[in-house]
């Protein structure tokens, strides 16, 4: 039996994870990209962040611009380095966002892993950006 959280992941999952996620907010950042933030107000830095199709970022096989890419942040290079370099996983990375924490995924591809898989994702990419309290609270810690 699946549950839930086995199930494959879909795009509409972003949505719930990332608000779900204690003091978030869906606003708006690099101009009118829809981008989640924490936490809510002026002060919420972006966690995910639905990128425009851009001459950066163009799909290898088709030669044309990906139209549904997600930038999610990532604590540090390493973690970033660790999902990029794992053949399971259809996150990935482009020039543009060489030494910057984050990985791109689209959403097309999101079925390549689990929901609870996309929700860890999305949780450290969240914990990287929230107060420090704000994530001890929520960890329990």
């Amino acid at each position: 039996m699946t549950t839930p959280a086995d199930r494959p992941a879909r795009p509409e999952d972003i949505d719930e994870i990332c608000g779900s996620l204690p003091e978030t907010e869906l606003g708006t950042s690099w101009g009118d990209r829809p981008t989640w933030k924490v936490p809510r107000g002026d002060k919420g830095k972006g966690f995910v962040l639905y990128r425009a199709p851009g001459k950066t970022a163009i799909d290898p096989e088709s030669g044309e611009m990906y139209d549904d890419l997600v930038v999610v942040t990532t604590a540090t290079e390493v973690e970033k380095n660790a999902l990029v370099a794992d053949d399971s996983t259809p996150f990935f990375t482009i020039d543009h966002f060489k030494g910057y924490a984050a990985v791109l995924v689209q959403q097309s591809r999101l079925d390549e892993i689990s929901r609870s898989e996309l929700a860890e994702v999305i949780t450290e990419a969240w914990a990287a950006k929230a107060p420090k309290k704000l994530v001890r609270e929520h960890f329990g810690e």
